[in-house]
């Protein structure tokens, strides 16, 4: 497989499977965006491997391991997989750090094989794996004035937009036997598994995710912080995921955080709206 075919592979992956995605790294220029692509498919399959519930976690396992060795292996790549020949094109062109991929595939094995967390602590290291790694390697293309500045704040940034889809997915995981929200936390707030399964929106429920929010938007604009160290499309592109996130925050708050009765998402007209609010 040639590379321009294995990038538009990954361009079509990403349009099919992410709009909100999609929708920002439209803003950058041809080369970077479809490094940025190749990043999110790679991110795409560690992700669905980890989600499937039709495999058994052995399987699940393997093929996640399996994303291991091509990462080690980098840049080295199967010729006839799109998504890695493309990954192996991105990695030599941009200073991507491997130890970022890898994070993500060992965030990809808890997935697998953990379904519940304790304390904010352990399930910020999960989001550090699933979410932070790719803000990581996604900043590395955007070619920031100062990577060593820049690298803790895409961290950052990665970790407030994890937690606003475990807040917005939080239906949808229960579905896949999952509860991201800290036990800790939804003890002190009094909220059990039963009202989740329920889908009760109550005061408890309602405090619970005002507690998220507002642990978001901390993380939120300390991540933003990583804008001034960008090119301007660069920069743009960071501010329209952070604006469609916080556009969804914005909307689950005025829904009074009933994320059972329909799934936040945005309009483009809203997207629009969210990011020129950020």
């Amino acid at each position: 497989m040639t590379t321009d075919a294995a990038y538009a592979e990954v361009v079509r992956i990403t349009r099919r499977e992410a709009r909100n995605f999609a929708w920002g790294i439209a803003v950058l220029p041809r080369p970077k965006r479809l490094a940025v692509a190749a990043l999110y498919a790679f991110a795409r399959r560690v992700d669905d491997l980890a989600d499937d519930p039709e495999l058994a976690v052995a399987t699940r396992r393997a093929g996640l391991e399996g994303c291991r060795a091509a990462v080690e292996a980098l840049p080295d790549a199967p010729g006839g997989d799109a998504v890695l020949v493309a990954l192996a094109d991105a990695t030599t062109r941009y200073p991507i750090p491997r130890d970022a991929l890898l994070d993500l595939v060992s965030g990809g094995l808890l997935d697998a094989e953990q379904s519940r967390y304790a304390t904010w602590e352990e399930l910020r290291e999960y989001c550090r794996c699933v979410a932070a790694s790719v803000g990581r390697a996604c900043t590395a293309v955007y070619g920031p004035r100062d990577a060593g500045a820049a690298e803790p704040l895409a961290e950052t940034l990665g970790l407030a937009l994890q937690q606003i889809n475990i807040m917005r997915d939080v239906a949808e995981d229960w579905r896949l036997g999952r509860v991201y929200l800290p036990l800790e936390e939804r003890e002190r707030f009094g909220v059990s598994e039963a009202d989740i399964a329920a889908g009760r929106v109550g005061p408890e429920w309602r405090a619970l995710m005002e507690h998220q929010a507002e642990r978001a938007e901390a993380l939120l604009r300390e991540g933003l912080g990583l804008l001034p160290l960008l090119d301007r499309r660069s920069a743009l592109c960071v501010r329209a995921f952070a604006g469609i996130y916080r556009g969804l925050l914005v909307q689950m708050r005025g829904r009074g955080y009933d994320v059972f009765t329909r799934r936040p998402q945005l309009s483009a007209a809203a997207k629009l709206r969210a990011v020129a609010a950020l």
